[in-house]
């Protein structure tokens, strides 16, 4: 009856040490800290994150958690955002964008922070080198830079008398001012004419689309901007309503109305950002993991735009789509 009793006694205080041990698990286990603007915007990828995590062997409530901190359209909340990561004391930093890289970057130099830079992280005082970052920042760079010259050229293929395009950048961003010297050599190469339109706030978007208006270039490419991003919706709803044709950097815009867009599949540089963030809960340093470009990139085109502004898509940019949305 002892040894029953004995028996029975033990096994309740396994069942009982069984949560607490559970617990005691997920509160070790690694911590992500994911931040961004726009929580519908940047979701999507960080699921594409938390997939490619999965697939090494993170799952989530088991032997790794997130602690999701995207912040709307609030760029003054970005500073105060990092810190707080910070103080959680994460052990990975997962930024979507080049303006929470460097508020994260501001906040600490210990916790690695991994970026999808839509710039260069070089220019930007993120990393020393793209071959070794040598501190605590390390991903991948989207080329934003170089890609506006090719959105330039699809816009003279698209429309074959292109002469005048309008580029609406932030004069108080370095990023978008090496954007728009990018976009002005692109253009002389093409024996086409810019004009800067600038936009340093939101209130600042109606008057820059007026002036466009009265300027009326043929065509906008609008540097890349966490701005605009944030502010997609109205964005696109101006172009449409002043008639420009647009080509953007990412497909959102067109799936929000928007002409076309050229530029890196998104959900796959989260997938690939998922294989930084094992090395490094593995032991890698940030400082030692190349920073890489990606290999993918997508051309999408709005039917439905294409047709209300009267224009017709030529077969050598139809052989090169990867999606017509409808």
């Amino acid at each position: 009856m002892m040894e029953r009793r004995t028996f029975l006694g033990t096994l309740g205080l396994g069942v009982l040490a069984a949560p607490l041990a559970v617990d005691a698990q997920q509160a070790k286990a690694p911590r992500v800290g994911l931040f961004g603007l726009g929580s519908a915007e940047s979701s999507p990828l960080f699921e594409a994150l938390r997939h490619g995590l999965r697939e090494r062997g993170w799952v989530e409530g088991q032997n790794i958690a997130f602690e999701d901190r995207t912040t709307a359209d609030r760029f003054s909340r970005l500073p105060d955002v990092a810190a707080e990561l910070v103080q959680l004391r994460v052990d990975v930093i997962v930024t979507f964008g080049t303006t929470p890289a460097l508020a994260a970057r501001k906040a600490t130099r210990t916790i690695p922070i991994l970026t999808s830079s839509g710039s260069d992280p070089v220019e930007m005082g993120l990393a020393a080198s793209l071959a070794r970052p040598g501190w605590n920042v390390t991903g991948l760079t989207t080329s934003g830079r170089e890609l506006i010259g090719k959105r330039i050229e699809l816009l003279k293929e698209t429309l074959p008398g292109l002469s005048r395009i309008a580029v609406l950048w932030n004069p108080e961003s370095r990023m978008q001012s090496l954007s728009l010297r990018d976009a002005e050599a692109a253009a002389k190469s093409l024996g086409l004419q810019i004009w800067p339109a600038e936009v340093r706030r939101p209130e600042d978007l109606e008057k820059a689309f007026a002036s466009i208006a009265q300027k009326r270039p043929e065509a906008l490419v609008p540097a890349p901007s966490n701005l605009f991003r944030a502010h997609r919706a109205s964005f696109v709803e101006l172009a449409a309503r002043h008639r420009p044709p647009a080509i953007f950097s990412d497909r959102g815009y067109v799936q929000a109305g928007g002409l076309m867009s050229y530029g890196p599949d998104e959900k796959a540089i989260f997938r690939q950002l998922a294989n930084y963030v094992d090395r490094i809960l593995k032991g890698a340093k940030p400082g030692d993991l190349p920073i890489e470009q990606p290999t993918k990139f997508e051309l999408v085109i709005n039917a439905k735009t294409a047709k209300a502004l009267g224009l017709t898509i030529p077969q050598s940019v139809l052989l090169r789509v990867d999606e017509m949305i409808q």
